[in-house]
């Protein structure tokens, strides 16, 4: 079993870059007492309304959406893409509408404050939800953002959350 110690946002080393674009987090939430997770690769952290947070995108067609719409809280876990990349990959790509992927995984599911997350996880960042704002094509600036990367019209909502916690077991991660 890990043993989880907590660190402050600013204690970050790492580039918030390279963890989300390169290494991929799950997204995590709970509903009626089921968890779901998801990849992602897309997202940020910063200092927002006098709070540290992360922010996270996920297309409305995506079953983890109806876990984070329905809970106060997610989580972003981290894990050592050298060792779990195929997990990360399967992760991202089958439903958990379709079949109980967690189990699959092999990954542990458990909590900090009600929250789930995956104990094989080097870091894990979990968030209250401040915002929730639909990404709509009306807003786009620059040209080519929604031909290329929204053909299909699958928008995404981008989620704010307040970061109340950041675990860490594999202080590499970070």
């Amino acid at each position: 079993m890990s043993t989880f110690s907590t660190v402050k946002p600013e204690e970050l080393d790492k580039s918030i870059f390279r963890i989300i674009s390169k290494d991929w987090v799950l997204i995590s939430a709970e509903k009626d007492g089921k968890v779901n997770t998801m990849t992602a690769s897309w997202g940020g952290a910063g200092f927002l309304w006098n709070k540290n947070v992360a922010f996270i995108f996920v297309r409305k067609s995506r079953y983890t959406k109806e876990f984070i719409d329905s809970s106060d809280t997610f989580s972003l876990s981290v894990l050592d893409h050298g060792k779990y990349a195929k997990t990360l990959s399967y992760l991202g790509t089958v439903s958990g509408r379709d079949e109980d992927k967690i189990a699959k995984s092999g990954l542990t599911v458990v909590h900090e404050d009600g929250t789930p997350y995956f104990e094989e996880s080097g870091a894990v960042i979990v968030c209250k939800k401040l915002c929730r704002q639909p990404i709509e094509p009306g807003n786009f600036i620059a040209d080519g953002i929604d031909s290329s990367f929204y053909a299909d019209k699958d928008y995404h909502d981008m989620y704010i959350g307040e970061i109340t916690r950041m675990l860490v077991s594999d202080p590499s991660v970070l």
